[in-house]
């Protein structure tokens, strides 16, 4: 009698690039070397992209206003993003993973999880993989990367940021509960600041309290995400490593140099429509059998608030007038008062289906347009 063989541990590593696009203009421009680099235009509207090991010293961080990094490192030099040249260099560090395997999850142009548990190369184990990437990386591109290597991807991601920069961390399978035991719950996928905050009042600070709890209780006090937090506090993470996430929603957005009312968003709602319908249309190219169903039109306010707006209708616009047509109609449905100021505005595409163009509808449409 033939006998199932077990199936294989998993192998993951989450590779994770060091200052990604700052390491880039430190690497192409030799004077920037050992100073603060802020990736970011200048400006009262600009966020920080990416900052230097150098600027992350005096508290810059992505996502902060460029103002803010200004005032706390005034030395900084300012260099506006080129992702063009970003993505080219990812592309090369993709090439370099697929040597190894063919399940390969992009997070962004700077980070990836990497499935080796049956690797294509016979290196022994996924440390030397790991290893052996990072030092291809260091020899081709001149960057950095750090990762992390565990037996699944929640605690992979978590491990390649404890010796960044330049660092390799393992978590081996009989060490997953003792790595997690003090480890923050801040740290846990899914816990914010407010969840953070409230699950401190309840007594629970590590992932240790919440291994103790009772798991009934911590799905009668938040529901499903309750279980998934017992889950992740014992390390239990069964996501696969998905090699082409599918799309969900292509968008455009732009920041407004000074604040306006909604009347005098039309114009920045043609532009980003134009740009939206390009990559959409690019999209379309890779996966053919997929299309959207929906268009969104986002709007932050002068005071940071975020409205979205979205239609899903019949037919679904056939160019970019049509979606520009269809995005600015959204603008009717902004119960806000005629003095409000807008900062953002935003229009996208969402709503996939797969096998849309099978439908009779569709094809009507495209007959009709």
């Amino acid at each position: 009698m033939h006998v199932a063989e077990p199936p294989l541990q998993r192998k993951i590593i989450h590779v994770d690039m060091d200052a990604f696009y700052a390491s880039v203009e430190q690497r192409d421009a030799p004077e920037l070397k050992g100073r603060p680099v802020v990736v970011a235009w200048r400006g009262s509207r600009s966020v920080v992209c990416a900052a230097s090991y150098e600027a992350r010293v005096f508290g810059v961080r992505s996502a902060m206003p460029a103002v803010r990094a200004e005032r706390l490192c005034p030395d900084a030099v300012f260099v506006p993003p080129d992702f063009s040249r970003y993505k080219v260099v990812s592309q090369q560090i993709r090439e370099i993973f697929s040597r190894y395997t063919d399940l390969i999850e992009p997070l962004s142009l700077d980070e990836a999880y990497l499935d080796v548990t049956r690797p294509k190369c016979d290196l022994g184990s996924a440390t030397h993989i790991a290893a052996q990437i990072r030092e291809e990386i260091k020899q081709e591109t001149r960057l950095t990367a750090s990762a992390g290597v565990a037996p699944n991807k929640f605690i992979a991601k978590i491990a390649s940021d404890i010796n960044k920069p330049d660092g390799l961390f393992v978590v081996k399978p009989h060490q997953v509960e003792a790595f997690l035991a003090d480890l923050p719950l801040a740290r846990l996928p899914g816990v914010g600041k407010v969840t953070d905050a409230h699950l401190q009042k309840l007594g629970f600070k590590k992932c240790g309290d919440i291994r103790a709890a009772n798991a009934q209780l911590l799905e009668a006090q938040f529901g499903k995400w309750g279980k998934r937090l017992h889950e992740l506090a014992h390390g239990i993470d069964d996501r696969a490593v998905v090699p082409e996430r599918p799309t969900l929603q292509i968008s455009s957005e732009d920041t407004f140099a000074v604040d306006v009312p909604l009347g005098a968003c039309n114009d920045a709602i043609r532009a980003l429509s134009i740009k939206t319908w390009q990559a959409y249309q690019r999209e379309l190219q890779r996966h053919p059998g997929r299309h959207a169903r929906t268009v969104v039109l986002k709007l932050k306010t002068a005071q940071f608030r975020t409205l979205t707006r979205s239609l899903t209708e019949h037919p679904f616009p056939v160019d970019a007038d049509a979606l520009y047509a269809r995005a600015v109609s959204l603008c009717e449905r902004v119960a806000l008062p005629e003095s409000t100021l807008f900062r953002l505005v935003g229009v996208g595409v969402s709503g996939f289906q797969e096998d849309a163009s099978s439908d009779p509808g569709y094809i009507a449409q495209l007959f009709d347009g």
